[in-house]
């Protein structure tokens, strides 16, 4: 969305100084910004359409303006002079000679080339300055797959090969914007209820409608692929099926587990006039297939032998599937890249908290799924109350002896990590969370299944993990919602996916490398609003002068990143809480 910052009109001259203002724009496409400036909350707000951030320490965040990010910024609606009109807005300095021309250059790059459909049926590349088509037709690796030169300002395509083109069209800085259109899909009549199977009332919330609308853009070609972007907790699955209802096609949902699955089975099947007779799962435990499908990643990807092909790639060609959602969409693996640059003829929504993914493979997800569509401040939602406020703390924690300390500075790199992960001090603290918040829906959650296995037994409290069956598993979630079981202990297959409303505590014992995937879905477990209001409280355990502290940075950049402020504390400084306590409470 562009940002809702007034900011001058076009031309304006910029002041020479403004010390008031957060932002020092420099040269090389940097922002640094001033976390305390008063104007942060406005100028973060406005800048991130547009701009990727980079380092978060206490008191300078330093955001990068990437050729990506100014794409996703044109393909959303946002200008060149917007963009500028934001920087000069919030800048300290006047912004260097070189960005206005570097800016309005790297946007206007967005779209000059487009994927049209010919009269035949056939697509063609078109683009109106013949120059550079023509330089783009001689790249060597582009060759291949451009046909015949139809007439001055195009080449026809062959529709087989319209993701990869769009692939190497954006390693080369021109980004296509595809209008080519999309085949219809079986009809498949659905609409949203009013209230909803369970009994309680329903309704999209305005943000939700509006992603979904812009998604659709009225079945326009210019609709119908994209990302959106939405804070953890804000209902990314009421958007995918607010889609589904306006398409009214047939559609396939891939997501990231069984749990997963599940929650979007029950989710379609309690909010929309589907039946359980048409909406199917496809998954390694049951394999149907009905107008709706909800599958998962693994066993798209699964094949017995590397040598073999994906056995469930035919997937995609079992119905006319008038929509494909691609959940957690940062998350997608690589093999499905491959089969979705074959599918560019279906609608595709790419739903996900974070576009930062792992593998720094952003690019192909703009190119196969689409660009950003549609994004929301989290600090907009939160003053809404459609999700939990939340505080994020790190309490660092120190290695209890000098045995453990030795076994650690021996360890090799990887090693190193899990000693730290698994560093026994951390109960103490988890003890002293589990008191204060008692009463309260608290998850424990971690990566290293020895160490959940002592918290639970230690604290008798229930464990999930992946060799959970999914029958005790679905229970035990029941009960956590209806209150029965108040505190759970969760293994990495806690991540993704599932749907604990009350969850208002999360505490987080070890991690995979500090990775900001999966900070964004740990911290959705506890940003769904509660009933009544209430706020939502996120820790975090680290182990002091180890590696778990420098990958810990990497959770700080992500939550900065949404908008959440991250405090640190010392475990002397939660443990002396129990040390002061009278006798007897």
């Amino acid at each position: 969305m562009p940002p809702k910052t007034k900011a001058p009109a076009a031309g304006a001259a910029p002041p020479t100084f403004d010390p008031a203002n957060p932002f020092i724009v420099q040269s090389d496409r940097s922002v640094l910004v001033e976390v305390d400036n008063p104007k942060y909350a406005e100028a973060r707000d406005a800048l991130a359409p547009f701009a990727e951030l980079e380092k978060s320490p206490e008191h300078i965040h330093t955001y990068r303006i990437s050729n990506l990010s100014l794409w996703n910024a044109a393909a959303a609606g946002l200008t060149a002079d917007q963009v500028l009109d934001v920087l000069r807005t919030y800048t300290k300095f006047p912004i260097p000679n070189n960005l206005p021309a570097d800016i309005t250059e790297t946007v206007s790059r967005y779209g000059r080339l487009k994927l049209e459909r010919a009269a035949d049926g056939r697509l063609r590349l078109v683009c109106a300055d013949r120059p550079l088509l023509e330089e783009i037709s001689r790249q060597k690796k582009l060759k291949e797959y451009l046909g015949e030169k139809l007439d001055d300002v195009s080449f026809a395509v062959e529709p087989a090969f319209r993701g990869v083109l769009k692939q190497l069209l954006i390693t080369l800085g021109y980004p296509a914007e595809d209008i080519a259109g999309y085949t219809e899909g079986a009809a498949l009549p659905v609409s949203l209820r009013e209230v909803a199977a369970s009994g309680l009332p329903f309704h999209v919330r305005d943000y939700q409608r509006e992603a979904a609308d812009v998604f659709h853009a009225g079945g326009d070609v210019r609709g119908g692929s994209g990302v959106i972007v939405l804070p953890c907790g804000a209902g990314k699955t009421v958007v995918g099926i607010a889609a589904m209802c306006l398409l009214q096609k047939a559609t396939l949902v891939l997501t990231t587990s069984i749990t997963a699955v599940k929650q979007w089975h029950r989710e379609i099947i309690d909010k929309t006039t589907l039946t359980e007779n048409e909406v199917k799962e496809y998954t390694g435990e049951t394999k149907e297939i009905g107008p709706v499908t909800v599958a998962t990643y693994q066993i798209i990807t699964y094949r017995p032998d590397k040598t073999e092909e994906f056995p469930h790639f035919g997937l995609f060609d079992q119905r006319d599937w008038g929509l494909i959602v691609y959940d957690e969409v940062h998350l997608l693996p690589a093999p499905v890249f491959r089969v979705t640059a074959q599918i560019q003829a279906r609608r595709r929504l790419g739903l996900t908290a974070t576009l930062i993914r792992e593998d720094g493979r952003e690019g192909d997800v703009f190119s196969l799924i689409g660009p950003k569509k549609y994004d929301v401040p989290w600090r907009e939602l939160e003053g809404k109350g459609w999700i939990a406020s939340a505080s994020c703390t790190e309490i660092r924690v120190a290695l209890p002896d000098d045995k453990l300390r030795m076994e650690y500075a021996v360890a090799d790199h990887r090693h190193k990590y899990r000693i730290a992960s698994e560093n026994p001090a951390k109960e103490e603290v988890v003890e002293e969370l589990l008191e204060q918040y008692g009463d309260q829906r608290v998850i424990i959650i971690g990566q290293y299944l020895s160490q959940l296995r002592t918290m639970a037994e230690r604290f008798d409290i229930p464990l999930i993990t992946g060799a959970t069956g999914n029958a005790e598993r679905e229970e035990l979630y029941n009960k956590f919602r209806r209150g029965e079981v108040r505190h759970l202990v969760l293994s990495k297959v806690g991540n993704f996916a599932i749907d604990l409303p009350d969850a208002n505590v999360l505490i987080q014992v070890s991690g995979t490398f500090g990775s900001r995937q999966e900070e964004a879905q740990r911290l959705g477990r506890v940003l769904r609003p509660k009933e009544g209001g209430g706020d939502a409280a996120f820790y975090s355990l680290v182990t002091r002068d180890t590696r778990e502290l420098d990958f810990a940075h990497h959770r700080q950049m992500f939550l900065t990143e949404q908008g959440y402020s991250y405090a640190i504390m010392d475990e002397k400084e939660v443990l002396s809480a129990r040390r002061h306590k009278p006798v007897g409470t």
